[in-house]
């Protein structure tokens, strides 16, 4: 038996208390799924190279679409519209990763949460 509970069970862990907390738990379960599946279907877009190549991303980290100004085509500077591609790319997925991580916050009030 571990010492200090005294066999009883757990401290502080009385009955009604328990099914309030396992109602919330359980709420913020369906919320927390709710929110996923939004977050999973919303799209984010960001552009590099002032705009010239524009990139959106849904929050499942999928590139939807990529838009690629002619002008930024030179046949010289392939690398230059590499880099350009990887940024905006990139830059989306970070606005997803924000947006999830806010709405993550907002929606556990900032507990510390081990999950």
């Amino acid at each position: 038996m571990a010492k200090g509970f005294g066999g009883r069970g757990m401290p502080g862990m009385g009955g009604g208390m328990n099914m309030n907390m396992l109602k919330q738990a359980q709420k913020m379960q369906q919320d927390m799924l709710k929110m996923q599946q939004e977050l999973q279907e919303k799209e984010y877009q960001a552009a590099a190279g002032g705009g010239v190549v524009s990139a959106t991303v849904n929050g499942k980290h999928e590139l939807k679409a990529l838009t690629i100004d002619p002008e930024a085509v030179d046949p010289d500077d392939v690398e230059m519209l590499q880099d350009m591609i990887v940024a905006a790319v990139n830059e989306a997925m970070r606005s997803a990763d924000n947006d999830a991580a806010s709405t993550m916050q907002k929606l556990t009030g900032g507990m510390g949460l081990p999950f």
